[in-house]
């Protein structure tokens, strides 16, 4: 058996050890969790949510065993004490608690990173393990003491080398998700993974220097090492898109961690879903700081003092509403700082009693309290009294307020009155349209001023009740039991009373619009205007984020472009720390200086990049005749890179990215060459695939934000950029497109579009 043979075979050995210990594990957690479930439901309420407790916690252990599976182990350290430490997913330990495999996160594991020649402590030697599903494929050994005897060794055994695991990595199929950089991660990237949970941390970089993999395994170590502080507060993944959340979601499980919540800004308000989408213009126009005083001054509008104010008949005598009354009320109102809607109630208490001592001023005895109390009945439900006390102080719920805003014109002008006329027309629309994603941010705001929806009130407050009934019989019950605290808590007591599995941290927070969270993560955070920050501030008043974004992609108006003017107000100067990724891992070095070049000769700022490897032949133009010659090229071109890089496994994405106008003639005719091209079946199995697991498609700018293919094909670069909202954004859509490939990128154009914008 030659050298690299027996390492092979030796490390094989190890590997086994840790998916047999992994196997065990499982097999444990299967049986506790079958012994658990055969309990039945019955016992006393105590006994029966204990169970379902242990159930719970057996579940997600289980979960958390299958999710590690694929490259369990990936890496080993050396010590100059001939101690071998394997680096893995997770931490696993023989049943007589002896190390198998230390947690990639854990302090341990450091040196697996960020340990180099001239800094590695008594980390001798460290080697990159390959696998192929349990089979060990490859090692690669990076020898970081010179004078030790690995030096020799490795060489022998034909291991000795660097990086070969990431270039491999690298040059591997696009799957239609994004793979953990686990066993990859690079120095620079680790040290701000591991950045303190109290700062805002920014991760400023290029197209392809890993900032989404990092910020995921950024939130897998927080969760891991602040286990106790988020458990219950959770972590919250903000992403641009539906299509990047899916492209992502494997991540997290992947690294040992479940249960974190993802959404875009559209769908962060539980049960509200924006279904349309607005000009850039509007889009900027409602991202503006000053709408939240716009939103305010639309629910102070609704605080007033009518001009005609009646008087009601009772008891034969007439009770005047009086406006220093009003007055008075609306301020006992406001003192109580409480939600509008809420506020309601003091001001109608106080309304009330002011109209009941007008009556009683006009006795000529003294009234007794039961006397005042049918008088306060008859006056809340006169009809005149209640349509009043609605103007002077209107309840509302937020949808409705946002609705009435935009689609009365002059209301909007005097809400916001910096808005110009064009502006006010820009964002008007018919009563009843479609919220917009840009509409999201100013109704979490109305929410916020508002309060509760006033129609749900009474059912709200009736469940309230109901829920402090069951907490009080729950901690009496836990009490009598002598549990006082532990695995079973009031809370869990309450959901097995009413049949409601026990939820995690997670479930709960995703139906919560008030939840606020331990960390944020957030993707493409450049496209944020200053009212979606507003909005995720509120739902982490701790301020811990992790901020992913490269301010030379964005697309949006009102997005960043230099952090410190969006980040100093939300954070303070001091503290968010900006770190910026310098290597380009996804695209070819060809790619990647073209792009830079483009973008840096349009004025965007571009971090340093630098492309770690060279693919020859990775850029292709093509120069059409005619609008015709232009899709015919397109579509032949699609079909000769999906018959290239994509397979009937699965792996392989290819991608068009061309103008709006012309995407539905590209479809069609990319639909037919691929059937002339890769024959019926292989065509009916890609047109069948479903929205997220395409391999190939045919989209614009905003689609491919965030994602990467194994090739792709720009359609029309000048004509991409003419319809861009202004020059800088169409710079940033076309570097945007040009950064997706991890091994070809052809632009295909007529000469007319050579000519408007030279590439």
């Amino acid at each position: 058996m030659s050298g690299y043979a027996a390492q092979l075979s030796e490390e094989q050995q190890s590997v086994d050890r840790a998916y047999g210990r992994l196997d065990s594990l499982r097999s444990q957690a299967r049986e506790r969790l079958s012994e658990v479930r055969a309990a039945g439901s019955h016992g006393s309420p105590t006994q029966r949510t204990e169970r379902d407790s242990f159930a719970t916690m057996y579940e997600d252990r289980l979960s958390q065993l299958r999710a590690v599976e694929d490259r369990l182990v990936f890496g080993r350290l050396d010590t100059s004490a001939g101690e071998r430490r394997y680096i893995g997913r997770i931490g696993l330990s023989s049943e007589q608690h002896e190390p198998i495999l230390t947690d990639w996160r854990a302090e341990a594991a450091r040196p697996f990173y960020e340990a180099t020649p001239s800094s590695h402590g008594d980390i001798v030697m460290r080697r990159h393990i390959t696998l192929s599903f349990r089979k060990v494929v490859g090692v690669e050994d990076e020898v970081l003491d010179v004078h030790s005897d690995q030096v020799g060794e490795a060489s022998s055994a034909g291991t000795l080398t660097g990086e070969g695991a990431l270039l491999a990595s690298l040059s591997s199929r696009r799957t239609g998700k994004m793979t953990d950089i686990v066993a990859t991660i690079q120095a620079e990237q680790d040290r701000i993974i591991r950045t303190d949970l109290k700062r805002a941390v920014v991760v400023q970089g290029g197209p392809g220097t890993g900032k989404t993999a990092v910020a995921l395994h950024r939130a897998a170590y927080l969760l891991y090492t602040h286990r106790r502080a988020l458990e219950h507060s959770g972590v919250l993944v903000v992403g641009p898109s539906s299509a990047f959340l899916h492209y992502i979601d494997q991540v997290l499980p992947s690294l040992g961690e479940t249960g974190v919540v993802s959404r875009t800004i559209a769908d962060l308000i539980p049960d509200i879903e924006a279904k349309s989408t607005d000009t850039p213009r509007a889009a900027q126009l409602k991202g503006d700081k000053r709408m939240a005083s716009a939103v305010a001054n639309a629910v102070a509008s609704r605080v007033r003092i009518p001009k005609d104010l009646p008087t009601v008949p009772v008891n034969g005598f007439q009770v005047p509403m009086r406006a220093v009354d009003i007055e008075q009320a609306q301020m006992d109102a406001k003192r109580t700082r409480q939600p509008h809607n809420k506020a309601r109630e003091t001001f109608v208490k106080s309304m009330l009693r002011a109209m009941t001592a007008r009556y009683a001023e006009q006795l000529d005895y003294t009234p007794e309290q039961s006397e005042l109390s049918r008088v306060t009945s008859l006056l809340r439900m006169n009809d005149k009294v209640r349509t009043t006390l609605n103007l002077c102080w209107l309840p509302m719920n937020a949808e409705w307020l946002i609705d009435n805003m935009f689609s009365k014109p002059k209301r909007l002008k005097r809400f916001a009155p910096w808005l110009t006329d064009d502006d006010v027309a820009e964002l008007t629309r018919e009563k009843g349209a479609p919220l917009t994603r840009s509409d999201i941010p100013l109704l979490d705001e109305a929410f916020e001023l508002l309060g509760p929806d006033p129609k749900l009130a009474n059912r709200n407050a009736a469940a309230d009740a109901q829920r402090a009934a069951e907490e009080q019989y729950a901690r009496d019950t836990l009490a009598q039991a002598g549990i006082g605290s532990g695995i079973v808590t009031s809370q869990m007591l309450i959901d097995q009373i009413n049949g409601v599995d026990d939820e995690t941290a997670a479930q709960r927070a995703a139906s919560d619009r008030e939840w606020t969270y331990g960390h944020i993560v957030v993707d493409e955070a450049q496209e944020l205007t200053a009212m979606d920050w507003r909005m995720l501030i509120r739902r982490c008043p701790s301020r811990s984020f992790t901020i992913v974004g490269d301010v030379a992609q964005t697309s949006a108006l009102g997005g960043t472009r230099r952090w410190e003017k969006t980040l100093n107000p939300l954070f303070g100067a001091g503290n968010w720390d900006l770190n910026e990724l310098t290597i380009n891992y996804r695209n070819p070095k060809e790619v990647s200086e073209m792009a830079s070049s483009f973008a840096t000769a349009e004025g965007l700022y571009i971090s340093t990049v630098n492309a770690v490897r060279q693919v020859p032949g990775s850029v292709q133009r093509l120069l059409a005749e005619d609008d015709d010659d232009l899709i015919r090229r397109t579509a032949k071109t699609t079909a000769r890179l999906a018959q290239e890089f994509v397979s009937a496994d699965g792996t392989g994405r290819v991608a068009v990215i061309a103008p709006v106008d012309r995407l539905p003639a590209l479809r069609r005719a990319v639909s037919k060459a691929i059937v002339r091209t890769l024959g019926d079946k292989n065509a009916k199995r890609l047109e069948a695939q479903g929205t997220w697991d395409r391999q190939v498609v045919v989209c614009d700018t905003e689609e491919v934000k965030g994602l990467e293919y194994d090739a792709v094909v720009v359609v029309q670069p000048g004509e991409i950029e003419n319809e861009a909202a202004s020059r800088l954004v169409a710079a940033s859509d076309l570097y945007v497109a040009m950064t997706r490939p991890t091994q070809r990128l052809t632009i295909v154009r007529t000469e007319r579009d050579a000519d408007d914008l030279p590439l």
